[in-house]
């Protein structure tokens, strides 16, 4: 049994490398801003045409939620090609458009290209997420924090590839968009699987600790090793491909954990049989009863779960929680998106030619609030029993700061605003998904995931479609040839203001929201202690 036990938890962390390779390219969606410019001006578009564009991206992501119903039904592989497939063609008919290979198609189906380059991540996010979740059950929180942290730190790794091999060509860069996740889902589909593992034990605990260490000490060397990139200014030749050839290096060291999970020790038979049954939740208290009649059981069967059992979405969408949740996930989500799709305006509005920095310092950042986002909630609850929806508040309140600071668009402000909302929406995307986990159970949690994210299209729909749209029209002038430009602080002033404010509406729903679920949270930091003394109680009795 130990050498099977050995290649099964080998399995896991190969499918946890390979999730983590797929998520390493599923920041497209958020790489707008590199090309959005070329758009612009070969489709002689007005910035309300093209925020539409980019809100028609998101609204791909609305359609998740039937990524969210075959997560139930079909196999991982199935997802990772679907998703590939989608985002080959998706930015595949950009990059024809961009690189000029065909005419500028009519706006209808650059919508659609649009819809479905952004469908195809939901497809990608969910066969990793919910896999994930479902292969480290108890371990959540840092499984987010790492998934979504190589997520943010996507369009780094994007951009700054084709800075570096292609000047910051657009069409280069969309080729790459179309080209390199479909090679690495399809890559994926041999290795990222649900494997069955004994319930969970003190050794098998402490050492997935150890593993995840491991894995977030890799992801932030490549952070800083990115950062380090994009502060040094320009670079030669050789030393842009020295980076190229560092940086597929580090996106291959996750490989040493299930090479040495495999190679070490198996764990002895006596700590495999003997498996702790300690559930996330404490156990509920249970009515034992001789007889039931058949008016009970029908009651039973009709009784909603609590918060913190599995619920069905129609219990989930019934719950006011679950609309604290919602709402509060606009408010971040939503205004995040909107800075991101419209980051290439911002940085011309405010005299800035090349915008890459401030994309880069977005999804670098948000990598750091990510990672750090799940380390920390994960430690606070085991050792506090905090709300992990606290984090999501603190968030809110950086993030304000952060669009108060581009609201004055003093020097260096977009540096400053750039760097607090990577920080904050990192923190929420990561923040979110245990949350909803804890909250509403992992049997239909594909299918959540999905009905949750359905706030990137609203929020980019409202914020970046709408607010952003009409208000830069507002300002700007019409240029020869078609379109308009805006020049200047006023471009988005009452936007960071408008925005900002939503940002304390949030904080107030994520603090109701934490005070609402705050038993939830004692019950899994009782659980959490408990699996900490009996992995004690273990050791100790081996001396």
């Amino acid at each position: 049994m130990g050498p099977f036990f050995s290649l099964s938890c080998a399995g896991k962390w190969l499918g946890l490398v390979a999730a983590i390779w797929v998520q390493a390219i599923c920041g497209n969606n958020y790489t707008f801003a590199n090309y959005s410019d070329a758009l612009k001006s070969l489709m002689s578009l007005t910035q309300l045409q093209l925020n539409n564009l980019s809100v028609a991206k998101d609204v791909g992501k609305a359609f998740g939620l039937v990524a969210g119903f075959a997560s139930d039904c079909l196999p991982t592989s199935v997802l990772l090609i679907i998703g590939s497939v989608e985002g080959f063609i998706g930015y595949g008919a950009q990059w024809l458009v961009v690189s000029q290979r065909i005419h500028p198609l009519p706006y209808w189906q650059m919508c659609m290209f649009l819809c479905m380059g952004g469908n195809s991540t939901t497809w990608m996010n969910t066969a990793v997420l919910v896999t994930c979740m479902r292969n480290f059950p108890k371990n959540r929180g840092p499984v987010s924090g790492i998934l979504k942290g190589y997520v943010g730190l996507s369009t780094a790794i994007f951009t700054d590839i084709c800075t570096a091999l292609f000047s910051s060509d657009p069409s280069t860069f969309l080729f790459i968009l179309a080209v390199v996740p479909a090679i690495v889902c399809l890559t994926a589909t041999f290795f990222l699987h649900e494997i069955p593992t004994p319930t969970s034990n003190p050794s098998e605990l402490r050492q997935e600790t150890l593993y995840f260490h491991v894995f977030n000490g890799i992801a932030i060397i490549l952070a800083v090793y990115l950062l380090a990139f994009d502060i040094t200014g320009n670079h030669g030749r050789v030393l842009s491909l020295a980076f190229a050839v560092g940086l597929l290096v580090l996106l291959a060291t996750p490989l040493s954990v299930p090479l040495y999970s495999f190679i070490s020790k198996p764990l002895s038979d006596s700590d495999i049989e003997r498996p702790m049954k300690v559930s996330l939740l404490a156990d509920q208290p249970k009515t034992t009863t001789t007889t039931t009649t058949g008016v009970e059981l029908q009651y039973l069967e009709r009784k909603r779960p609590s918060i913190g059992e599995d619920h069905t979405i129609v219990e989930m969408i019934r719950t006011f929680d679950f609309w604290v949740l919602f709402v509060s996930f606009l408010c971040g989500v939503g205004t995040g998106m909107c800075v991101m799709n419209n980051m290439g305006q911002m940085g011309i509005a405010l005299g800035y030619l090349d915008v890459s920095i401030f994309i880069s310092l977005t999804s670098i950042w948000g990598f750091f609030g990510r990672i750090a986002s799940g380390l920390i909630s994960e430690y606070y609850i085991w050792k506090f029993g905090t709300p992990r929806p606290l984090w999501n508040a603190a968030s809110q309140v950086l993030m304000a700061i952060g669009y108060i600071a581009m609201a004055l668009a003093l020097p260096g402000s977009l540096y400053i605003g750039s760097i607090l909302v990577g920080i904050c929406y990192g923190v929420r995307l990561t923040i979110t998904v245990p949350v909803a986990s804890e909250l509403f159970g992992l049997k239909y949690y594909g299918l959540l995931y999905n009905i949750l994210i359905l706030n990137l299209p609203l929020g980019s729909f409202l914020f970046s479609g709408l607010l952003a749209g009409y208000l830069y029209d507002a300002q700007a002038t019409v240029v020869d040839g078609g379109g308009n430009t805006c020049v200047g602080a006023q471009c988005y002033c009452l936007v960071f203001v408008i925005m900002a404010l939503t940002c304390v509406v949030g904080l107030g729903l994520d603090v109701l929201l934490a005070v609402r679920t705050r038993n939830v949270y004692v019950r899994i930091h009782e659980s959490k202690r408990a699996i900490a003394v009996s992995a004690t109680d273990c050791s100790s009795a081996k001396y």
